[in-house]
């Protein structure tokens, strides 16, 4: 009987341990996220068990691989370049600064820098919430060269998260006016809406508008109410992922399987 080998290998972020024969076959691979071994050929799963005994911890369900959810299935038949779930927080700030490099700086700080970290610190928020039941996608490209910073989708439903440096200043909400510090105003809010509602008709469901300040704690009681537009401040981000009863697990796969096309927004 061929000698069977353990081979770690990563897959979509997930760590897997395929178990293989001599000539690089697999016959099964090891879930650990999942706590299960999915046997591709079930007379080989004495040998399976054997070889994987050193890595397997906890209880381990053993059995056929499951199989593919519709979700599933259409992640598996998305080109590539054609999805957005890899996008960093910030990714388009990504790439315009780093394109930009070689340029002389100038004796001013450029404000994409502090965009850019505002937006990696309310995407790594975000992203720890998927251990809850929710998705996060960032920095979604629309027509026109607007883009989402953030796209939250789960249990409570679907928020499209906007996200403003304030740096500790002063922040002053005349709808659809923002103003942060000594800077003039700028209709946040309005981009907001429209950024939400574009969503809304590409994933056919309800998409609201959120502002976060990143930079502040909390973001206090506003001089004049944000109509239909939550505002936060980074400590206050958490209490979005608490309400739930809105979208079943499987309505959360499917809405994040479209989502991360990049063609749904193609028209919108």
């Amino acid at each position: 009987m061929s000698a069977l080998r353990v081979v770690p290998a990563w897959r979509h972020g997930q760590e897997r341990l395929y178990v293989c024969l001599a000539d690089g076959g697999s016959v099964a691979w090891y879930d650990r996220d999942a706590s299960r071994v999915n046997l591709l050929s079930e007379d080989r799963e004495e040998d399976v068990l054997r070889v994987l005994a050193p890595f397997l911890t906890g209880d381990v369900t053993v059995g056929p691989p499951p199989v593919p959810t519709r979700a599933e299935l259409a992640r598996l038949a998305l080109h590539p370049d054609d999805d957005l779930a890899p996008n960093r927080p910030g990714e388009a700030l990504h790439i315009a600064l780093e394109r930009e490099r070689p340029a002389g700086r100038g004796l001013r700080a450029d404000p994409r820098r502090r965009a850019l970290a505002a937006e990696q610190a309310v995407g790594t928020v975000l992203d720890g919430f998927e251990g809850a039941g929710w998705r996060v996608l960032h920095s979604l490209p629309l027509p026109g060269g607007a883009r989402i910073h953030h796209l939250l989708i789960g249990p409570g439903g679907l928020f499209c998260v906007g996200t403003l440096a304030v740096r500790r200043q002063r922040v002053r909400i005349s709808d659809p006016m923002v103003t942060v510090g000594r800077a003039g105003p700028v209709p946040v809010l309005r981009t907001l809406r429209s950024d939400a509602g574009r969503a809304s008709f590409a994933l056919a469901a309800e998409v609201r508008p959120v502002l976060v300040l990143a930079g502040s704690g909390t973001a206090g009681p506003a001089p004049a109410p944000a109509r239909d537009v939550r505002v936060l401040g980074e400590a206050d981000l958490p209490a979005l992922a608490r309400p739930g009863g809105v979208l079943k697990p499987a309505d959360v796969e499917s809405l994040h399987a479209l989502a991360r096309d990049r063609r749904t927004w193609l028209r919108v």
